[in-house]
């Protein structure tokens, strides 16, 4: 079931927003070399409790996944892509970080994800975050009211092949309000002008992820971290988004455009 929000319930929605973005922001400063993964997760968990917001990551137990997840982010290093789990590991020169988060605040919702290279910049790793952005600002863009689903994965798609990616379909964007997953699925790929129509009151969380050189997944022992099949690189861009009679309005925008390289002088967060 797909429940439409009023005007009121989507600003409720964009203060969650608003927080998520600040401290997805703020982690993408703090990830440097040298920094361990946990000191991430432990500075996300000190800001979500000092806001008074709750963790949808923290006890998630879906179809797939072994076990609750136990953490407020997924850290997703290298070739992981998705539902990385935070641990012992220490950023190095050149390693390519994903980190998604999603919070709730006052009983409403919000997702969104970022890709950042730790010190020294690959300019392939550069291309393929720059297309997972480019292809959610189009999937943004095709969020008109009056359109269709598919509009958006299409638009995605689109911007995959144009930079010589291709698609999984598997996992995308999803709706999202009251809980983190609602209907409808989002597609990374698709036909547009196809699927149900877009209202105003809708609110959906787009989310390319590529990988650099397959369409194929598989996933780790630990039933969360999905890793690209072929051990390539991948990417991955997220935005919590509201459908108006005006046009899509983005809930999670950064402070500033999340920066695709991470500052290697920046200090590590300390762990508590």
């Amino acid at each position: 079931m797909i429940e439409l929000k009023s005007a009121e319930e989507i600003g409720r929605m964009a203060v969650t927003g608003q927080f998520v973005g600040e401290l997805l922001a703020e982690l993408s400063g703090v990830a440097a070399v040298g920094v361990n993964l946990m000191d991430l997760e432990h500075h996300a968990r000190r800001r979500i409790k000092e806001r008074g917001a709750e963790s949808c990551y923290w006890d998630y137990a879906p179809s797939f996944g072994r076990g609750p997840f136990r953490n407020v982010l997924c850290l997703s290093v290298n070739d992981a892509v998705l539902h990385g789990l935070p641990h012992d590991y220490v950023l190095r020169d050149g390693d390519l970080l994903s980190i998604d988060m999603a919070a709730g605040i006052d009983g409403w919702v919000a997702d969104s994800a970022l890709s950042v290279i730790v010190g020294t910049p690959d300019p392939a790793d550069l291309k393929l975050i720059e297309a997972t952005e480019v292809a959610l600002e189009a999937g943004i863009t095709a969020a008109q009211p009056g359109g269709r689903l598919g509009d958006i994965s299409a638009a995605i798609g689109e911007v995959a092949h144009s930079y010589g990616y291709g698609v999984n379909a598997e996992f995308g964007g999803h709706g999202i309000g009251r809980t983190m997953h609602e209907a409808p699925h989002v597609s990374n790929n698709g036909r547009a002008r196809r699927g149900m129509k877009l209202e105003p009151g809708l609110t959906i969380a787009i989310e390319p992820w590529f990988c650099r050189s397959t369409d194929k997944i598989t996933f780790d022992n630990d039933g969360w971290t999905i890793r690209s099949a072929d051990g390539s690189r991948t990417a991955h861009s997220e935005h919590t988004v509201a459908i108006t009679a005006s046009g899509p309005q983005v809930l999670t925008r950064r402070p500033t455009h999340g920066a695709t390289s991470a500052d290697p002088t920046k200090k590590p967060a300390t762990a508590s």
